[in-house]
């Protein structure tokens, strides 16, 4: 009987040597996953120079790691195997109970010092009232689910020291407390490094106060669960499958849309639509895309307000989900993404607007290298 059994695991060793690569050439090979929401290695092309430099081994390596058969269910098996070690990081992705949180990197203080001496310029050269607010990631606010002794950087602190740095000529918000105070409720998604769309509203509520509004109540909007199966960008830096997906909501207010039209450019083109939810993105992984669509250049959304106020917001993908709010107190909104623009004012002048608001997440801000172009 032993012998038996010896070989039959000797045989089924065997064909997995011989049937795992047969079903890694023979199977379609994907040039992007959605998953892990990155391009795969390509068909490496072979060459004398490639073959002897070593680059075609390289990218034969990676294209075959990209394409091996069963792989992601490889790699879950893989994550939990090491979680099961004691490893509370994966990819840069902390692994705790419910909630998957990113290892924020320390700021760059030179590319901070460059955001804000271009802000602070930006904010002396107009009259228009100019205004910062950074927002903290999941990390900062769900401090006590990372693990022991892990590192972490303080983002209160990092938010507190940046809004220092800002001339006297900058309003800078803060959305810390509110958002601190509302941990206890769905503000930040679980597999994903956005706020949800109740953190953006409770971000609003305060945000808009400070621009010279009443916020809208909570109790004045529908709320549509457009999606319950949001897998978002730290989900793909862990393929880890145990926590559960997230959800995607739609607020509409009670007295119906405001919104007129909803035109996004870039340097090839303009293009016009209805509504500021780009719906067919719910069918994709990319769900968060519901919100504006994906990152452009340019998006202007203009409403059936009788008002003239209107708002310039320079951003990240944070503000795709806090745009929404503001279309019940602006009749235009424009929103730029300085990491597709090199001159912003091909696009817009800040004179021309009521307000100016930077709205990044702290993480973001404390990196980007695009914000400084705007002093150009």
């Amino acid at each position: 009987m032993k012998n038996i059994q010896k070989k039959i695991s000797a045989g089924l060793f065997l064909a997995s040597l011989v049937l795992l690569p047969f079903f890694t050439i023979v199977s379609k090979k994907e040039s992007f996953s959605q998953l892990e929401n990155r391009s795969l290695q390509k068909t490496p092309e072979l060459s004398a120079d490639s073959w002897f430099d070593g680059d075609f081994m390289d990218e034969f390596d990676a294209f075959v790691s990209d394409h091996f058969a069963g792989r992601v269910k490889w790699i879950e098996t893989k994550v939990h195997a090491e979680l099961l070690t004691g490893k509370k990081e994966i990819n840069g992705i902390y692994v705790s109970d419910g909630r998957l949180i990113e290892h924020t990197p320390d700021p760059d203080y030179s590319a901070v010092e460059k955001s804000v001496n271009a802000i602070n310029t930006l904010a002396s050269e107009t009259d228009t009232p100019v205004y910062v607010m950074l927002v903290p990631t999941s990390a900062g606010i769900y401090t006590d689910s990372i693990p022991k002794n892990a590192p972490q950087n303080d983002q209160h602190e990092i938010i507190s020291d940046i809004y220092g740095r800002f001339d006297s000529s900058v309003s800078t918000i803060d959305v810390y407390d509110i958002l601190n105070a509302s941990k206890e409720d769905y503000i930040y998604y679980r597999t994903d490094h956005h706020w949800t769309s109740l953190g953006a509203y409770y971000a609003y509520s305060t945000a808009i106060q400070k621009l010279g509004f009443s916020s809208v109540p909570y109790s004045r909007y529908d709320i549509e669960h457009a999606s319950s199966e949001f897998l978002g960008t730290y989900y793909s830096k862990t393929l880890y499958n145990k926590i559960q997906p997230d959800i995607i909501d739609i607020y509409t207010s009670k007295e119906g849309s405001s919104v007129l039209s909803c035109t996004v450019s870039n340097a090839i083109e303009e293009k016009s639509y209805d509504s500021i939810y780009f719906r067919e993105f719910l069918d994709v992984k990319d769900k968060y895309s519901l919100y504006l669509g994906i990152n452009q250049p340019c998006i202007k959304i203009r409403t059936n307000l009788q008002s003239d106020k209107k708002i310039l917001i320079f951003k990240d993908s944070y503000a795709n989900s806090f745009v929404p709010f503001l279309t019940q107190h602006y009749n235009e909104i424009t929103v730029l993404d300085m990491r597709y623009i090199n001159d912003f004012r091909d696009y817009a002048d800040p004179d021309e607007y009521t307000h100016v608001l930077f709205l990044y997440n702290s993480t973001t801000f404390s990196s980007d290298d695009n914000i400084k172009k705007i002093a150009y």
